[in-house]
């Protein structure tokens, strides 16, 4: 999928937050640990809130080094795309992720506040309570699906506002940059969707502001 596809497929969402997090305070000792394993010689750009970053990663259990997830062998291998610090992942590697350069590899240690806390999560086989190991690698970071530079290329007329027809024309254009067969009736439901879940006052625009949700960006 290409990089324009996916910044707007994931306008619509918004957000696929992790599920079963934990919630509430976190004790001072509860941190995540962060090992670096590779630096490369030029780290740049580095990672931060709102950013949309491409890695692959495998989960371990600290108790017992059981492995519960590997990224490589979802999605046809292909490393996860997914935005930084808005709880696509859970909140430990939210964290651990932060300050991040492409080419990095880090082992990170969440303790259970930070990750499925005391209900863990039975459909990865983690038990409550589990402190989580993960090896990271990290491929890219590049601008978020909110940043200025994604919201001025689908406004083509520059009034600080998406149409319904400027946002069908660019979700046109990748459509055919993707090159995938897909169902006549994907373009209108995707479009549709994407002004039910961003169009909060109902004038048939998408908005700077409601558009600009990360807020690490001004517009």
């Amino acid at each position: 999928m290409g990089r324009g596809l996916t910044l707007l497929l994931l306008l619509l969402l918004p957000l696929l937050a992790a599920p079963a997090r934990a919630e509430g305070g976190t004790a001072a000792a509860e941190q995540v640990q962060i090992e670096v394993l590779h630096l490369p010689e030029t780290c740049s750009p580095k990672s931060k809130k709102g950013d949309l970053l491409n890695a692959h990663y495998d989960g371990f259990l600290a108790s017992d080094g059981s492995k519960f997830y590997c990224s490589r062998t979802h999605n046809e291998g292909h490393p996860k795309w997914f935005v930084l610090g808005v709880g696509q992942v859970i909140k430990g590697l939210d964290i651990a992720m932060m300050n991040m350069c492409p080419g990095e590899k880090r082992k990170v240690t969440i303790p259970p506040s930070l990750a499925y806390g005391q209900q863990g999560y039975a459909q990865s086989k983690i038990p409550p309570n589990a402190t989580l190991i993960f090896e990271i690698e990290l491929y890219a970071v590049n601008k978020g699906p909110r940043s200025v530079e994604a919201f001025n290329q689908i406004d083509r007329d520059g009034d600080k506002k998406l149409s319904e027809l400027e946002i069908s024309q660019y979700l046109k254009e990748e459509f055919a940059r993707d090159g995938k067969k897909r169902h006549p009736s994907a373009h209108d439901e995707i479009l549709a969707d994407i002004f039910k879940k961003n169009d909060h006052d109902g004038d048939g625009f998408i908005s700077a502001k409601e558009y600009n949700v990360y807020q690490h960006d001004e517009l």
